[in-house]
């Protein structure tokens, strides 16, 4: 199978509500979800997880939860994106583990490893710390008057840290997505759903988010609802 080029690949994905009774390869979605993890994403934390449903009585029960949509029903796999926004600390002591070693062979200098480490023992910590949103809102507030005087950073309550964690799995969603549409498979995000019968399904632990579920396949001729309608370019594009 010959790979699509990017700005094909792009052209090609449709959300695809009906899918073929086709098998779709598992390795190969699994390497278009690895392909997702490369994603950039805040502060390289990758406060996400990839659950990869191929069973088929799992798969019933999240297209019952899915409100039955076709794009569940009809799906040969399905990929649910997954925000861990709880995993803040191990996912910052793992970045600070990996600087240490890129010390160790030499590969940073002394001065960047300080200003790298410090941002993962204590940017972060500091940005992520909360109790029941009250330190979110105490930061904020702080930033908010600092800023009066000089640039600052903002975005420091909880729920700003919800968004940013929702933002950088959207992108690792993305990914995932357009890789499998180089390859001539398609997908079709679905933000409708019972998220915590979901999270009950697949025993995700409560302080994890759904970001969305994908379904994956490949497109029946009835599965595109229509032709792609984007807003006129211009009335988007402001170059200044």
């Amino acid at each position: 199978m010959i790979e699509k080029k990017v700005f094909e690949a792009i052209n090609f994905r449709r959300s695809v509500r009906i899918f073929k009774k086709t098998e779709i390869n598992k390795e190969k979605v699994k390497q278009c979800i690895q392909n997702g993890t490369l994603a950039p994403n805040s502060s390289n934390l990758q406060l996400w997880e990839f659950i990869h449903v191929t069973n088929k009585e799992i798969q019933k029960k999240i297209t019952k939860a899915c409100l039955n949509q076709n794009a569940a029903k009809t799906a040969n796999q399905l990929v649910i994106i997954v925000v861990r926004k709880d995993l803040w600390r191990q996912r910052a002591k793992e970045n600070a583990n990996f600087l240490k070693e890129q010390s160790k062979e030499g590969l940073m200098s002394d001065k960047s490893f300080k200003m790298a480490l410090n941002y993962y023992t204590k940017l972060i910590p500091f940005t992520y710390t909360d109790f029941f949103g009250v330190f979110g809102v105490l930061k904020s507030f702080t930033a908010q008057i600092t800023g009066l005087f000089r640039p600052m950073y903002r975005q420091l309550s909880s729920s700003d840290k919800r968004i940013i964690s929702h933002k950088s799995a959207a992108l690792a969603a993305q990914n995932f997505m357009i890789s499998m549409s180089a390859i001539g498979y398609d997908t079709c995000p679905m933000e409708g759903f019972d998220s915590l019968m979901v999270k009950k399904i697949l025993k995700i632990p409560s302080k994890a988010e759904i970001n969305m579920i994908i379904g994956c396949g490949i497109r029946d001729k009835k599965g595109i609802y229509g032709k792609r309608y984007r807003v006129p370019f211009e009335n988007v594009y402001k170059a200044i």
